[in-house]
């Protein structure tokens, strides 16, 4: 559990950078926010890789009992949460995670404004109550744990950040997801950003499901159900 808990500790230290402007900027400055954002990508790849190394690689220590529904559950919120992920990261957020910049916020936003979050979030709960076990509570725990700590400290950044365009921001969004659309204060969009999230979240799960989740992890996660 050593070498888990090392890699977990070293990716939520790696992730934690953004939240530090001083560092963010001179690494910007060294290089430009393109080779940032590519260099940051790689090596964020690279720190979850060794995550999910280790964590095959730890001892099974077993903790409760799993059961069909709990493989469902995961069916219904990975693909979600990796939508959300990839909406977040290829649409403009003036508060958040995301790799675009621009004046106008993508239509993810009025979903919530922190869906990279919330899709590790949901993708995290989703795999946790399948896997029964301490490698897995320590993965997917500290991943969902790390994600809903998050949501706060960008909250206040963007607050800081925004100044006088947060007030009218903040209004037309919300943290909960889609609590600004049934507030009747954000209406549902669709650009072209949402489409192409769409499409690849449906592409990998497809992938996922017909081999692509066995061959990279060792598990089918059509495992638990019925054989017709």
């Amino acid at each position: 559990m050593t070498q888990l808990l090392l890699a977990l500790a070293a990716f939520v230290a790696l992730h934690s950078l953004p939240a530090l402007p001083a560092v963010r900027a001179r690494l910007v400055a060294a290089g430009g926010r393109a080779a940032y954002l590519v260099g940051y990508s790689l090596v964020s790849l690279l720190a979850l890789g060794w995550v999910f190394h280790a964590a095959t690689n730890a001892e099974y220590i077993p903790l409760w009992d799993t059961a069909p529904w709990q493989g469902h559950l995961t069916l219904a919120t990975a693909p979600v949460g990796l939508f959300l992920v990839l909406a977040g990261l290829l649409s403009v957020n003036p508060a958040s995670i995301s790799f675009r910049r621009g004046s106008q916020p993508g239509a993810i936003v009025a979903v919530t404004r922190h869906p990279v979050l919330w899709g590790f979030l949901l993708w995290s709960l989703g795999h946790l109550a399948p896997n029964g076990d301490l490698r897995s509570l320590i993965l997917f725990g500290g991943f969902a744990a790390f994600s809903a700590a998050g949501i706060p400290v960008l909250e206040r950044r963007a607050r800081r950040r925004l100044g006088t365009r947060w007030a009218p921001f903040a209004a037309a969004t919300a943290v909960l997801p889609f609590a600004a659309m049934l507030g009747g204060r954000a209406r549902p969009t669709l650009d072209r950003p949402l489409l192409v999230a769409l499409a690849l979240a449906a592409l990998t799960t497809f992938w996922l499901l017909e081999g692509g989740h066995a061959a990279l992890f060792g598990v089918d996660p059509r495992a638990f159900l019925p054989v017709r």
